[in-house]
């Protein structure tokens, strides 16, 4: 337990700012609104910094930890605690977040009303990382949808109501049936709390409980808590909701959402699913791992299929989380056959948790910067010879594409190298399938940048305007920590290697 409630500090200062954002909406020019809005969201990076001074590697378990009693006739309990995964994910909101707002806000209408919801759904995705107790995380969780339904149905383009009302619909949808495991849960064992379950996970209590480790009960339990994971991810075939959302979504929920929010799916995979359920989990590993290759394949290959640059982004988003899943599953599956192996598909998938949220950022930085360039059309065949009339931005954005497809050198290349390294070793047949989505994810981002940014200027293209000061200053952070982390990885990986070396050793 600390003093100083560092957690809660670094989850409830976006939503006082957006409260104060919110209030000043009609007493200070929209200026101030805006650089105030960009300050309160560098927070969580600050309070990240803080966190990352006060944790230490070597320490497996949960650091920083606050535990109050809530609702005590439901032994409910606000349980906060950190752990390598969690900071990882704190960093890269902290990182995501102000870079968002600070190249799309001055272009939004009301922008303090634009702002204040982007706090909330920022705090929220917070909550999420670091809650302990299924009660306030099932609260974030829920909590986060709303703003992100009003940030898209507001501000986003012609199909935003319908993209916004689909993106609730679905994930609703898929919350409904993880509440009711875990109210399943609560009624076996009479507890929220993510660390006692995952206790009673491992001595057996939890499935016994539950009528015994053959039993139908821990499977259908499973498959509940699994399918609300599966939707935020989203888990191929419950993706049909995402392409349409990022597409529709106005350029920094899009941000938002690819960035930190898909995010918010794995970390439950590895939060819940991978502690709690670990003998269902490894009972359903194969089916599943046929499904997350269905994402990496079939994504890559539907963003291929693209001529709308946002929806082409969106799918390549479905693919790169699918190598993540990917991991998972065929660890799971795996067991304790390969522990080497078993610990380079957890460290890779951490890895490129990260890495996409800043790659897959950028990308849809750079359409944005396209769509607004042109006056609203983003297609392949708007654009032509970009690259003579503004080589910074194409510069950039083609570094952005690379690390996308994985060149070595980059941040992209680590996660991927350590997935496939790991699921080599683990599933080799899957490894082997999964390499067509590589072979269509150079395909699709090659084309993009060949038709968009060489040849003779056309359309869009003729008399394209470079990056301006605001939007370098969005870029240029997102492209260093691109060649930082892909030249020094281990500047990241420190912070998990001894989380995913204890993961790898309690295998069932």
């Amino acid at each position: 337990m600390n003093a100083w409630p560092l957690l809660s500090t670094l989850v409830f200062t976006p939503w006082v700012g957006a409260v104060l954002v919110f209030a000043l909406r009609r007493r200070v020019p929209d200026s101030v609104v805006r650089g105030l809005t960009v300050l309160l969201s560098l927070s969580t990076l600050a309070l990240g910094a803080c966190a990352v001074a006060h944790f230490d590697p070597a320490v497996p378990g949960m650091q920083l930890t606050e535990k109050h009693a809530w609702i005590s006739a439901l032994n409910v309990h606000y349980h906060l605690g950190l752990d390598g995964l969690s900071l990882v994910l704190i960093l890269l909101t902290g990182i995501i977040s102000p870079v968002a707002l600070y190249g799309t806000l001055r272009a939004v209408r009301c922008p303090a009303i634009y702002g204040a919801l982007f706090l909330v759904l920022q705090g929220s995705a917070l909550g999420v990382f670091v809650a302990l107790d299924f009660f306030p995380w099932f609260v974030f969780w829920e909590l986060s949808l709303i703003p992100a339904f009003f940030l898209m149905k507001l501000w986003g383009g012609p199909g935003a109501g319908r993209a916004a009302y689909q993106f609730v619909i679905y994930t609703i949808g898929g919350s409904a049936f993880m509440l009711l495991g875990f109210a399943a849960l609560y009624a076996a064992v009479g507890t929220f709390d993510f660390v006692e379950l995952a206790a009673l996970a491992r001595d057996g209590t939890l499935a016994a409980k539950l009528g015994g480790t053959g039993a139908f009960w821990p499977h259908a339990v499973f498959l509940g808590v699994l399918l609300g994971l599966a939707v935020k991810v989203p888990l191929f075939p419950f993706h049909t909701w995402l392409p349409a959302a990022y597409a529709e979504a106005p350029v920094g929920a899009s941000i938002f959402l690819t960035g930190v929010m898909s995010k918010m799916g794995v970390y439950g995979f590895l939060r819940i699913l991978w502690p709690i359920f670990p003998a269902p989990l490894q009972a359903a590993a194969t089916p599943l791992l046929w499904l997350a290759l269905g994402g990496v394949v079939l994504g890559a290959y539907a963003a291929l299929k693209q001529t709308d640059l946002k929806r082409m982004v969106a799918y390549s988003s479905i693919n790169h989380l699918s190598y993540c899943l990917l991991a998972l599953f065929a660890v799971a599956a795996a067991g304790r056959a390969n522990p080497a192996a078993s610990a380079a598909a957890l460290s890779g998938t951490i890895l490129q948790l990260f890495n996409h949220g800043l790659s897959a950022a950028a990308l849809f930085y750079c359409v944005g910067i396209l769509e607004n360039r042109s006056g609203g059309p983003r297609g392949l065949d708007n654009f032509g010879g970009v690259r003579t009339a503004a080589p910074l931005f194409a510069g950039l954005c083609g570094i952005a594409m690379f690390s996308s497809l994985g060149l070595p050198g980059l941040n992209g290349f680590v996660g991927e190298f350590l997935i496939f390294r790991g699921v080599f070793g683990l599933a080799p047949w899957a490894a082997a399938i999964a390499t067509l989505g590589l072979l269509a994810t150079a395909l699709f981002l090659l084309t993009f940048w060949q038709r968009v940014f060489h040849g003779p200027a056309a359309g869009a293209g003729v008399n394209f305007r470079d990056l301006d000061r605001d939007e370098l200053l969005t870029l240029l952070p997102l492209v260093t920590l691109m060649f930082l982390l892909g030249l020094v990885p281990q500047l990241l990986a420190g912070l998990i290697n001894p989380l995913v070396t204890t993961w790898a050793a309690t295998l069932p």
